[in-house]
């Protein structure tokens, strides 16, 4: 028998958002680990707001509603407040009622700086790296580093003279380059950029992560100006704050493991292999083919160390990583202007990445 088509609203419902989503569903999970996240970041929460005045929007709820954001490939924050306002599944995960009401979309505008401030988005990245190594997931010996381009939110024909141009520039012996006579009216801090030297040449950042290679999981983030020279010196600093990071954990006495720093040829340059030797870590960095221009700087035995091909193998789960970051989490091009403000969501995003990952690699308790 057909049914009719007839449609009357109810005036109670009786079933809950929470049980509306499925038992197995992804998110839950993700949920999960935010929230175990977001319990240790209450404390620092906290310092950010008056003990006076209107209540605000719960700054959890704020950061759930961000991370759906990344994870379902949402472009602004308007059309994720349209999504928040009929999706139940958004709604559950976030912390809203079926009655609820949804906020403005300048509620992330005026809460972004104090975010920012705080600092959040680095503290929520290494409570979730810190969920990972509860787990024993981490590696302590075997890294890989890569960075890539983030497109600004300028444009080229935004780039005018500078009106106070330095006397010296920031090229070899003091030569002035493009960024030291121009800056983009848009974005200042974005530079012009191009990654090959067939490519086109972008207001841009550059966004480096330094990888664990045992599971795939982002353990450093930064991002910086464009420039060849400004990734190896990112690099470094990720890789030092590392090594601290490991050598801290080792209690006295015991063996100290041999650590591996895998990457392309844009790292194979004289200062940036002889900063890891510094570090004593060991460089796996790609080499050329037999060419006067571009010299190779390993070492026979660095060359020939049993673990060179297998850090080599490993670089291309940096790729995905990044893949993930600009495609799906939506930083191609950032919307936001401003080193700071990038290197913030690009943070974000890695920490995002890593919840997807840990989801995969986390059993599921039943």
């Amino acid at each position: 028998m057909r049914g009719h088509d007839e449609h009357q609203e109810n005036m109670f419902s009786y079933i809950s958002s929470e049980k509306r989503v499925p038992l197995d569903h992804p998110l839950r999970r993700v949920r999960e680990m935010t929230d175990r996240a977001l319990l240790a970041l209450s404390p620092l929460l906290s310092e950010l707001y008056s003990l006076q005045g209107r209540p605000s929007i719960a700054p959890e709820k704020l950061l759930r509603a961000l991370l759906l954001q990344a994870l379902y490939s949402i472009r602004s924050e308007r059309l994720l407040m349209e999504q928040l306002n009929y999706n139940l599944l958004f709604r559950w995960f976030v912390g809203l009622n079926i009655d609820e009401p949804v906020w403005d979309v300048t509620v992330f505008t005026k809460n972004r700086e104090r975010l920012l401030d705080g600092n959040i988005a680095q503290a929520f990245f290494d409570q979730v790296l810190a969920q990972a190594n509860g787990h024993g997931l981490l590696s302590d010996e075997h890294f890989t580093v890569d960075g890539t381009l983030l497109e600004a939110w300028a444009n080229r024909r935004s780039f005018h003279p500078k009106a106070e141009p330095p006397e010296r520039g920031s090229g070899t012996g003091g030569q002035k380059l493009l960024r030291d006579t121009h800056e983009s009216g848009t974005d200042p801090e974005a530079r012009l950029y191009k990654r090959s030297a067939a490519g086109e040449a972008k207001p841009s950042y550059l966004g480096h992560v330094v990888m664990e290679n045992r599971h795939g999981l982002v353990v450093q983030s930064k991002v910086t100006a464009s420039g060849t020279r400004e990734e190896r010196k990112a690099a470094l600093e990720m890789v030092t704050r590392i090594v601290q990071h490991v050598r801290a954990k080792q209690k006295p006495g015991e063996a100290v493991g041999a650590i591996t720093v895998g990457g392309d040829k844009g790292y194979q340059e004289q200062t940036f292999i002889q900063g890891l030797r510094e570090l004593q870590v060991i460089p796996h960095i790609a080499e050329y083919e037999a060419n006067p221009q571009w010299p190779n700087w390993l070492t026979a035995q660095e060359r020939e160390h049993p673990g060179f091909a297998i850090s080599q193998g490993k670089r291309k789960l940096v790729e995905k990583i990044f893949g993930w970051i600009k495609w799906v989490a939506g930083l191609r091009k950032t919307k936001f202007r401003g080193r700071r403000r990038v290197d913030w969501m690009f943070t974000f995003a890695a920490a995002a990445s890593n919840l997807v990952r840990l989801v995969k690699l986390i059993p599921a308790q039943t």
